[in-house]
């Protein structure tokens, strides 16, 4: 019994994976493609006496290409096979137990297709950008954003101040750290309302909106009750670890109804995301998590100390946000129904440096966001905050940072010391 059929047209209604394969020793790609669609979808390892002709033609996927010089394999399964409305569930079929099996030497998912009719059973976004345009009214530039660094260690009061320090001096957003929960020296009770105090007093000195990404992250029930107190505070976001909480968690989280945005931060993404022989790309991983409801999504700089090319980051950019794929690009072509686009985050090692980079390469549906770049100015928080803001005026006016630097100190200050 074969699973491989390359004179298959997958349906509008197929949810389609493309693989990256490398077959073991003395095997071929039909080999490979074979197990992987057996294994992902009604197979096994054997023949199965129970396994109905019936049950057969409907759940089995289909191999409708393989591409041997570049060890490409592109599977259709029906929506039959799935429980629709259970991510985690359909991840444990086309992302499993394929990754572990001895018949495949490297595996990768680089991409996906959902289809519309599954599409249609998420809420996707609650916001997404234009609603966190409408949120901020912060119109025709990308967002400024920064994380409180260092990134665990500072008492409450501290975490305040230096919030505080950051809005007045220019930026739209400040954000905790991944992995500032609640620990000792800083209650999560206590940093929230010291930090949204502080975010009232910028708002009435600056007239402009400011946004508090306060981090949620704990166990299921927990993070649930921390949102609970968000909410009651009246803060406008959430922050979620959403690859360390689980598709399960995101998923059930967004069901909750609860009126925040949600910030997604992706630590430990690389883990499965880096190695371009096995895993799965940050591309299939921002498409699920646009489908489980996020409305920002970490999805690197191609600039600062995070690994990822400008091409790869682009290309999650437009997936998360537009959907229309190139027509030269090999991707799938992804309808999004009323799923609506996800804003950017750029963060991880930026500098008023980088900023024009950045806007570049990703557009103006962006939030850049520096940490250390902010908060190591030679004159501190807030003047490296005006350093980024005057970095963004510099860029939109088309104005070189260089020749914008002569008559703004703080970015001429940030500009000596990071720009090498």
């Amino acid at each position: 019994m074969t699973y491989i059929e390359l004179d298959y047209e997958p349906k509008d209604t197929d949810l389609l994976v493309w693989f990256y394969a490398e077959p073991p020793a003395g095997r071929d790609m039909k080999y490979v493609a074979d197990r992987i669609a057996e294994e992902s979808s009604i197979g096994t390892w054997t023949d199965l006496k129970t396994l109905l002709p019936e049950i057969w033609e409907k759940l089995r996927a289909r191999v409708y290409e393989i591409d041997e010089e570049r060890r490409y394999v592109k599977i259709a399964y029906s929506l039959h096979l799935f429980e629709v409305k259970n991510m985690p569930a359909i991840l444990a079929s086309v992302a499993g137990n394929v990754f572990g099996m001895k018949s495949v030497e490297n595996l990768r998912v680089l991409d996906t297709r959902f289809p519309l009719e599954l599409l249609s059973e998420y809420p996707g976004p609650k916001y997404g950008v234009q609603g966190v345009r409408e949120m901020t009214g912060v119109r025709d530039r990308p967002f400024l954003g920064t994380i409180i660094k260092p990134k665990i260690g500072l008492p409450a009061k501290m975490h305040a101040e230096v919030a505080y320090e950051a809005w007045v001096g220019g930026l739209d957003i400040v954000k905790d750290d991944e992995n500032l929960a609640s620990q000792d020296f800083n209650r999560f009770e206590e940093r929230l309302s010291l930090t949204l105090e502080k975010k009232d007093l910028a708002e009435e000195e600056t007239g402009e909106k400011k946004i508090y990404l306060v981090n949620i992250t704990a166990p299921y029930r927990e993070m649930i009750r921390r949102a609970e107190l968000v909410q009651d505070a009246g803060n406008e976001f959430v922050m979620i670890d959403v690859f360390i909480s689980g598709f399960s968690a995101v998923q059930s989280y967004r069901e909750e109804g609860f009126k925040m945005a949600i910030h997604a931060h992706r630590a430990m993404h690389a883990a499965i995301t880096r190695n371009p022989r096995h895993g799965i790309t940050m591309l299939a991983l921002a498409k699920i998590y646009r489908v489980l409801g996020v409305d920002n999504l970490h999805i690197g700089t191609a600039v600062g100390k995070m690994e990822g090319s400008a091409a790869e980051v682009s290309a999650i950019r437009e997936e998360i946000q537009m959907g229309n794929v190139p027509a030269n690009d090999t991707r799938f072509q992804q309808s999004w129904g009323d799923i609506k686009p996800v804003l950017a985050v750029a963060s991880g090692g930026l500098h008023p440096g980088h900023v024009p980079a950045v806007v570049d390469i990703l557009g103006k549906d962006i939030v850049i966001q520096a940490g250390g770049g902010v908060h190591g100015h030679p004159e501190g928080t807030r003047k490296g905050a005006t350093a980024m803001r005057q970095a963004l005026e510099a860029k939109m006016q088309g104005i070189s940072l260089q020749e914008y630097a002569k008559d703004h100190e703080e970015l001429r200050k940030a500009l000596e010391k990071f720009v090498k």
